[in-house]
């Protein structure tokens, strides 16, 4: 079973409908949810929701075979997936393709879609606007209507007849509006969902919400419909190290934005994984490599920088040549400083927090240095997601990636190489760079003895 609720386009309330869907679901069923495109945020919400770890499904970094494998991986021993789309329906990377879109991702797992619609100040032209949706592509199965941001049930029924007799759609559910169901805003996005405490709240509020607002029983009945995937599964991963090592993952607070497929391809490449935090460990576990990932770090710098001993560890570390891969706030902590509180200094850069955001988008990189986890020549994709940079005056070490798509680090460029640490504002996901965890479990091995 599974279903995609998408939108009409920005502002319509996706994320607090799809989570709290997702937690109301969960009540019944073993629910796993599911994100397109390359966001953290929204699914740290529906993992809380739903216990489960939310995936990203994004055909801009993966085939459709893949896909439909990382889907089928996620979906062993559960129920039900519920999957929440990126802005609108049909956006994509440009105007005219399906790449990076919601719909891409309908089609290939052949899932019928739940429109969500702003419905304020709309009854007819709501109509029209499904009319519009389910005629661009008829290939996708437009099998259902919420309506949120309704003024009252008279203005729900109004609505509601309008759309199911002129465009023969179901209306399954109407949400009055209330900003007191709204998500508070930071940085790039929704407040992160480490704020447990305060995020359950809101996650139980939204059930409520939904349990009293939309048909879950015909939500499940149109999940049904969606017809079994067989053909065309491409792994998102390859394997090809076959020695145990073990690798140390900087996981709290500060650093939490990981695709989980990342991680899962270093363990299906016998690596062992150790997690440990920078900000409330003193010392640094017994591995053979290291993996930072993102975060907020820029939020945490004078606590980091107080954690004298685990800087001097993981500079000593790569003092050693044992392999350090960091990404987005990961190569901010290994910069000389962030803001001006000193962080592990591998770097003699500063990085600071920018008022305005300095990358937000899918980038393409082609390799041009081998490095720990990828090859001179290849070519990946990625994105950026981020308000700080770097200030670099001179610089004082290559780059491993030349960026044709994007923004990158420096001058088109991305990926700062030392010894055998690399740094990246480029967030990778292994369906882009299927040879990510062997690679980087073999410099582990290889250098980290």
């Amino acid at each position: 079973m599974r279903i995609i609720l998408a939108g009409t386009g920005s502002a319509v309330g996706k994320t607090t409908i799809a989570t709290g869907i997702m937690k109301a679901l969960s009540e019944k069923f073993d629910v796993q949810p599911f994100k397109v495109g390359p966001d953290y945020i929204d699914p740290s919400y529906h993992t809380l929701a739903t216990e489960n770890t939310s995936r990203n499904l994004d055909s801009f970094f993966m085939k459709e075979g893949q896909i439909r494998d990382s889907y089928l991986k996620a979906m062993k021993h559960k129920d039900i997936a519920v999957i929440e789309g990126v802005r609108g329906l049909y956006e994509g990377i440009d105007s005219i393709n399906d790449i990076g879109s919601t719909a891409s991702v309908a089609k290939a797992l052949k899932a019928p879609v739940i429109l969500i619609i702003n419905s304020r100040s709309l009854v007819k032209s709501a109509a029209a606007l499904v009319l519009g949706f389910k005629a661009l592509d008829p290939e996708i199965n437009i099998a259902g209507v919420i309506l949120n941001k309704v003024k009252n049930k008279a203005h729900y029924e109004k609505t509601k007849k309008s759309i199911e007799e002129l465009t023969k759609t179901e209306v399954i559910g109407g949400i009055i509006r209330d900003d007191n169901i709204s998500i508070e805003q930071r940085h790039l996005g929704l407040v992160p969902a480490r704020e447990r405490e305060n995020s359950l709240k809101f996650i139980d509020l939204w059930s409520e919400v939904i349990k009293n607002s939309i048909d879950l029983d015909r939500l499940v009945e149109i999940a049904k419909e969606a017809p079994k995937i067989t053909s065309d599964i491409i792994p998102i991963w390859n394997k090809l190290n076959n020695q145990k090592v073990k690798i140390g993952i900087a996981y709290d607070e500060v650093f939490n934005f990981y695709y989980k497929e990342n991680i899962e391809s270093l363990e299906a490449n016998n690596a062992k994984i150790e997690y440990f935090s920078p900000l409330n460990d003193e010392n640094l576990p017994d591995v053979d490599a290291l993996y930072i990932g993102g975060g907020y770090p820029e939020l945490f710098s004078k606590e980091l920088s107080e954690n004298k001993t685990m800087l001097s560890q993981i500079k000593d570390f790569h003092l050693e040549n044992r392999p350090i891969f960091a990404e987005c706030g990961g190569l901010m902590y290994l910069m000389n400083t962030i803001h001006d509180d000193k962080v592990v200094d591998i770097y003699p850069y500063k990085a600071i927090l920018t008022d305005r955001v300095q990358a937000l988008k899918y980038t393409i990189a082609e390799v041009q240095q081998d490095n720990i986890i990828s090859k001179k020549g290849e070519v990946f994709h990625g994105h950026e997601f981020h308000y700080s940079k770097v200030i670099v005056d001179e610089l004082k070490h290559p780059l491993a990636f030349k960026i044709t798509r994007g923004t990158g680090s420096y001058d088109l460029q991305d990926g700062f190489m030392e010894k055998n640490t690399l740094a990246s504002y480029v967030h990778t996901h292994v369906a882009a760079m299927p040879n990510f965890g062997g690679n980087l479990t073999i410099s582990a091995k290889e250098l980290g003895d």
